[in-house]
């Protein structure tokens, strides 16, 4: 039977866009062994901070698993919803202790922040509601704007004149508005203004929904994230940490005031209507998160690899944006894009190809993703390597 699909995966394969999974395995600290006797530098992952590839980590936490313990703190599966039987001690204590941390008065957890920013948005959001997004949030976020019933309009990236503007034209029309943000760019590495943001939500009676995805464990004195390094964490109405990046694990919590963790509790879908995540992940969730407060140094590494690796690529003429830790580099054609990709995986760098529709048009590019388990000496040779395997045509300044 045709059912029409095969004409449009043939276009994706002529246009550089066609996708495959691609199992990978041998992970030994930032590098992943693909043979025997060959690892590459893993440049794609979200492991920001080393703690998925230490194996003294996973080690340590396991130490503490035994007969009285295992079903209680290192069960596998919980087996129903959360407000079933499917809820469990450390899940709580884990809520407590981000509440308490971030000085909220709530945490709710959700399987992952797929599931918090389509649950949350519809559940709290109706018709009589305005929000306002950037137009680079990432795709979670603009699912969960779909599901909802409320109005929705996209500001310019980090175009806070252009987000005052829409907020003057609508504001009286509706009874909430929200602004939804991230903190950190996934694609750009660049960085929301959260000052000015707070300040225009204050000045015209908005709520701020922050997804600090990119920043949680990376930004901030004890690793909270970019509104801890802001100081505006008190300005914040939600504020969303998925844990599978810098926390090296799964699921996502959000921050609000009691009432709303209670009405989450009560109507969000994605919450109500999905097995919970079983107590294993819980325990292991609250071993990462007590961590990473402590992890300054490897949060000062981080950035100082980060910067070294711009000004090295700017050297050689490639083009590239931001100030964290996600160093993008803007190459253009697709086509070219999965051609150095392939280049330099060939080199030893485990570097995968962005193209449309993650990123916009005429924009494909590597999104180099730096760890703090890597040293200024495993990265000192890229720059040169992706100068060569995309040419001088895909250069910064480069005539076309």
């Amino acid at each position: 039977m045709d059912l029409g699909y095969s004409d449009i995966l043939d276009g994706l394969r002529a246009s550089g866009r066609f996708r495959q999974l691609k199992p990978l395995s041998g992970r030994d600290g930032c590098r992943l062994n693909v043979t025997a006797d060959r690892a590459l530098l893993n440049l794609s992952s979200n492991d920001y901070l080393g703690i998925a590839g230490n194996r003294e980590h996973v080690e340590f936490f396991y130490s503490g698993l035994n007969r009285e313990n295992s079903l209680e703190s290192f069960r596998l599966g919980s087996t129903s919803s959360r407000l079933l039987s499917g809820d469990c001690e450390q899940m709580h204590l884990l809520e407590k202790e981000l509440a308490e941390a971030y000085g909220f008065e709530a945490a709710l957890f959700f399987n992952s922040g797929y599931h918090a920013n389509i649950g949350i948005l519809p559940a709290l959001l109706g018709k009589h509601d305005l929000i306002l997004t950037d137009k680079l949030n990432h795709a979670s976020i603009h699912d969960g704007i779909r599901l909802c019933r409320a109005t929705y309009k996209r500001y310019r990236h980090c175009d806070y004149a252009h987000l005052e503007k829409l907020i003057q034209q609508h504001r009286d029309t509706y009874q909430r508005v929200v602004i939804i943000t991230e903190s950190v760019f996934s694609m750009d590495g660049d960085v929301a203004d959260l000052s000015e943001l707070v300040r225009i939500k204050e000045k015209y009676d908005c709520l701020l929904y922050l997804d600090e995805a990119h920043a949680v464990g990376v930004w901030g004195q004890t690793g909270l994230g970019k509104a801890q390094e802001f100081g505006v964490l008190d300005k914040i109405d939600l504020l969303v940490g998925p844990f599978g990046k810098a926390c090296a694990s799964m699921g996502a919590f959000v921050l609000s005031n009691a009432e709303i963790h209670d009405y989450l509790v009560n109507t969000s879908r994605s919450l109500i209507f999905t097995t919970a995540l079983p107590p294993v992940i819980a325990s292991w969730n609250l071993y990462v998160f007590r961590l990473i407060q402590q992890m300054g140094n490897e949060r000062k590494h981080l950035i100082e690899l980060s910067v070294q690796l711009r000004e090295s690529l700017l050297e050689y003429g490639l083009r590239t944006a931001g100030s964290t830790n996600i160093v993008p580099v803007v190459i253009g054609e697709n086509k070219a894009t999965v051609s150095a990709a392939n280049s330099l995986q060939e080199d030893g760098y485990l570097i995968f190809p962005v193209r449309p529709p993650t990123v916009p048009e005429g924009t494909a590019r590597f999104r180099l993703s730096l760890t703090a388990d890597m040293q200024w000496t495993d990265l000192a040779p890229l720059a040169a390597r992706i100068a060569k395997a995309v040419g001088p045509l895909h250069r910064a300044g480069a005539e076309r």
